[in-house]
């Protein structure tokens, strides 16, 4: 297990009941989940070892809000990441105030079958077997053999086709204690990790991103203290996007663990074609990308391409080094110098070197992300705006054309309007932003200006 950051610790709370999906793998469990929460929130596949990492979605039944958790597949092996995961779905099953324990129709009962049941009786949980792929009537009666698993009748049910469901999530609700209890019990009133982009709550949410095997997910496990993430020298480990809200000095924040991102010629269609969607969905709703690079392998041509993705979903970057300490110093000035040159179009993005693995340098993250949190949500005042306008221009003209007025139109980013009497030059553009972003402290967030011009050169412009 990974040292917890000093910075960082695991919140402890939560408000809503805790229903968590156990069983071997390839049983149907993601496919249950995603009948649960009505959408295709968990990748689903017909192998084996799709789901890794522990997921959690807020769901609904009948007006009783819980939330599910969607666990890998529980296995008896001696392979190191077979244990990561199976110890993964037993800390769920631990916080669970409900355990659906999901068996395969279709197969019968096995030996990991048995045995995740033996845990579940140890664990004191409330369980209710699931007997999965019941898609007719005729298959009911072999549905019946779960019952030798002790821990009474099963329900059968099709999480493919909705079949028995319905009724499966009415017992379910009974079994669940009620929210005002479980926010009694946590000491938090309010719903950790609800935010998103453009909601008005001040959460701000952070995905880590990067291409696979840069070291995201020790990482991630690192700054939630907890071995949250399934983490193993094999690229390509983590599958979904996996949120977690910690309590920080910096105050609360949520981290988002996504999948290792690569360019389209070498993704597969399958289970890694969802989980890149995941990963950028994910972006999508972030308010602050750690962009995290193998300090070893340097800025490659597939960083370049993911942080031209980062940079079009408008979010502020941080760009982190992983692996550092095995640079030998005589080598760090050039790939820093690298780094500026491959990636300037992230523009002020500051660069932060460091070792997931050891805790090197990790402390520079949370401040460095709160300043871009508080420089993504700025507001500047017209009078200030104007003013700093003023000293702009003087200190460097431009040529053909003045900046007449301007006003901030919106923030996150923070987005300027500039009305001039012409057409300005892009390079006088990049001049203003640079000027703007050193006034007022802007720091690694994007900034959008836009230009209404008037007279015979003018036009309409926007530059990002």
């Amino acid at each position: 297990m990974t040292t917890p950051a000093p910075e960082a610790t695991t919140e402890n709370t939560r408000t809503r009941p805790l229903v968590v999906i156990a069983g071997r793998p390839n049983v149907g469990k993601s496919t249950l989940v995603n009948r649960i929460v009505g959408r295709r929130a968990a990748v689903v596949e017909e192998r084996s070892g799709v789901t890794r990492d522990r997921k959690e979605l807020d769901a609904e039944w009948c007006g009783h809000a819980f939330t599910v958790v969607d666990t890998g597949g529980w296995l008896s092996t001696d392979d190191p990441l077979d244990a990561q995961v199976s110890a993964q779905a037993e800390r769920a099953v631990a916080e669970a105030d409900v355990v659906l324990l999901v068996v395969d129709v279709t197969v019968g009962l096995i030996d990991e079958d048995m045995a995740v049941a033996r845990f579940l009786k140890r664990s004191g949980r409330p369980v209710r077997v699931v007997v999965n792929k019941v898609d007719s009537s005729q298959r009911e009666p072999d549905a019946w053999e779960a019952v030798s698993l002790g821990l009474g009748d099963p329900w059968p049910v099709s999480a493919l086709h909705g079949r028995g469901t319905g009724d499966l999530l009415d017992d379910v609700v009974r079994l669940l204690p009620d929210p005002d209890a479980v926010a009694a019990k946590s000491g938090d009133e309010d719903e950790p990790g609800g935010d998103r982009r453009g909601s008005g709550t001040s959460i701000p949410r952070v995905a880590l991103v990067g291409r696979p095997n840069v070291g995201k997910s020790t990482l991630f496990n690192r700054l939630v203290g907890d071995e949250r993430s399934i983490t193993h020298d094999a690229p390509g480990t983590t599958r979904d996007a996996v949120d977690t809200v910690v309590e920080t000095p910096e105050g609360t924040v949520c981290f988002i663990d996504t999948a290792g991102m690569r360019r389209k010629s070498r993704t597969e269609r399958g289970t890694e074609y969802f989980s890149v969607l995941r990963a950028l969905e994910a972006l999508d709703r972030a308010d602050i990308a750690l962009l995290i690079i193998d300090a070893t392998l340097g800025v490659t041509h597939q960083d370049q391409r993911l942080a031209e993705r980062v940079a079009a979903a408008g979010c502020p970057t941080v760009i982190v080094l992983n692996k550092w300490e095995l640079i030998p110093t005589e080598d760090r000035p050039d790939i820093l110098i690298d780094i500026g040159d491959r990636l300037a179009f992230l523009g002020d993005a500051p660069v932060l070197k460091i070792s997931a693995l050891s805790g090197l340098g990790v402390h520079h993250i949370l401040p460095a992300v709160a300043t871009a949190e508080e420089a993504y949500h700025s507001r500047i005042p017209t009078g200030e705006l104007n003013r700093a306008m003023k000293s702009i221009q003087m200190a460097h003209p431009p040529v053909g054309a003045k900046i007449q007025y301007a006003v901030q139109g919106a923030n996150d980013p923070p987005t300027f309007t500039l009305f001039t009497n012409g057409r300005l030059q892009p390079t006088y553009l990049r001049y203003v932003e640079r000027g703007l972003r050193e006034r007022f402290e802007l720091g690694p967030t994007p900034i959008k200006l836009r230009v209404r011009a008037k007279g015979p050169n003018g036009g309409g412009g926007r530059r990002r």
